[in-house]
């Protein structure tokens, strides 16, 4: 029997490099050996998105994305959060059965806390509700960076307390953290993110690769230098990309004789011949979004159906419902 994967990405935003290697190319790799479950968290990105005409537009662009890198819809479940309400009554479920102090140790509410930020309570109860995405659909495996291996964990001890509690109802996913990407590096050396403003878009224009690859950082060497690319976050990003040419760069680092410059104009080639034919294949489904509208819809309605049948089960165990 086939395992189910089950992933999402808030619409915040353009897709970025970062997005891909880390997760997103994942799903288009495993969707053959999973049972999967992708969906825009429509509802997580409410905790900062407050324009209802840009969330239409962001989560509109964000299915885009997902069918121009390789998503089959006749494989994968892709649809939106929102359009599975049960998942918002699982959280509140689960929010009675989770301790204040227990949240209280999620990173980004510790981040925002330490920031002196006002925090509001969907941001708070943000991996609750990640927990119910994980668990209503019956996920084996989560993919995730490294920095979101806390909200499987959240979601492993959400499950655990509740079977225990009522009775076996929930499994108990796993983390998939691919071990060569744990953490794109952006434009600025920190991780990859649309909230620092430094990714390379996924279906950027020529000129917007050259432009953000340009504004990398680097050390004063000179050309005839040796360099270390194991320090290097130009390098860093190279090796995303496949093809042979990654070692011979890193002797030319080692021995001396390239210069930034030409470190940057091959990394700007490679990632543009990497994403033309993604780029050309997003501008052809741009072209009908009614089209993408209906896979969200059929997707939706495949969702809601397993959601309806695990929610029978839950209201029964915690006596919201008669037998």
């Amino acid at each position: 029997m086939q395992k189910t994967l089950l992933s999402g990405v808030k619409p915040t935003g353009e897709a970025h490099i970062g997005n891909y290697f880390g997760a997103m190319r994942q799903f288009v790799d495993r969707q053959d050996d999973y049972r999967q479950f992708i969906f825009i968290a429509n509802y997580h990105a409410l905790t900062s998105v407050s324009d209802g005409a840009l969330l239409q537009n962001l989560t509109l662009e964000l299915a885009m994305d997902y069918l121009a890198i390789g998503i089959d819809p006749k494989k994968t479940t892709l649809f939106l959060q929102s359009d599975v309400p049960e998942v918002t009554e699982l959280a509140w479920i689960f929010n009675t059965i989770t301790t204040v102090p227990y949240l209280s140790r999620a990173h980004a509410f510790k981040d925002a806390e330490a920031k002196n930020k006002e925090v509001n309570v969907g941001l708070f109860d943000y991996p609750i509700l990640m927990a119910a995405d994980i668990l209503m659909y019956g996920a084996d495996i989560v993919p995730v960076g490294l920095d979101q291996k806390q909200h499987i964990e959240i979601a492993r001890d959400t499950a655990q307390k509740f079977n225990r509690i009522f009775g076996e109802t929930f499994k108990i996913p796993e983390a998939m953290i691919l071990e060569e990407v744990k953490t794109v590096p952006g434009t600025d050396g920190r991780k990859m993110s649309k909230s620092y403003g430094n990714v390379i878009g996924l279906f950027a224009s020529d000129e917007e690769i050259r432009k953000a690859v340009m504004s990398i950082p680097t050390d004063s060497k000179g050309v005839d230098e040796p360099k270390d690319p194991s320090v290097c976050k130009v390098f860093a990003i190279h090796e995303l990309f496949p093809g042979e040419n990654t070692e011979a760069l890193r002797a030319r680092y080692l021995s001396g004789g390239i210069g930034y410059k030409e470190v940057k104009d091959l990394l700007v080639e490679k990632i543009i011949a990497f994403v033309s034919p993604m780029r050309a294949r997003r501008e052809e489904i741009a072209r009908n979004p009614e089209a993408v509208l209906k896979i969200l819809r059929e997707g939706g309605e495949v969702a809601r159906a397993h959601a309806q049948r695990m929610m029978d089960d839950v209201r029964g165990k915690v006596g919201l419902t008669f037998k």
